[in-house]
């Protein structure tokens, strides 16, 4: 789901939130920019198209409303499918060995903060936070 559309009208904030996090599809230079624009951190969530635990995130805690106004208000988000385009650089860059992985980046693209495997909503709220923490330090 690319995050710019033509002929879309934009409705109301909780419309945009009712689809769950606003990723940047597979372009980490876009994320990149984005995130130096507007002096926030990259939330990547790097995944494979045949993982199930990566289909299970998207499909339920990416689209928990309190995690989506979260990560919306606070993350550059990037969902980065590792297999494809510049995916497997990315993931070789990265050292990912499975998937699901979520990574935090500074806007410089410097790791932050990361993790492993399925995450319920709960604990992505925690995981966001503590990478917050990390940009103030």
């Amino acid at each position: 789901m690319p995050i710019f559309s033509c002929g879309q009208s934009v409705k109301n904030d909780n419309a945009k939130n009712a689809n769950g996090i606003i990723f940047i599809e597979n372009s980490w230079i876009e994320a990149l920019h984005q995130a130096q624009v507007q002096n926030k951190y990259i939330f990547v969530d790097a995944y494979a198209t045949w993982c199930g635990p990566c289909n299970l995130l998207k499909n339920t805690t990416f689209k928990d409303k309190k995690v989506a106004e979260f990560y919306n208000q606070n993350f550059i988000n990037l969902s980065m499918d590792m297999e494809r385009g510049e995916g497997p650089d990315l993931a070789s860059q990265w050292g990912i060995t499975a998937y699901p992985t979520l990574i935090v980046f500074d806007a410089n693209g410097k790791p932050v903060f990361g993790a492993m495997g399925y995450i319920g909503a709960k604990d992505l709220l925690k995981f966001g936070k503590q990478a917050l923490g990390k940009m103030a330090n």
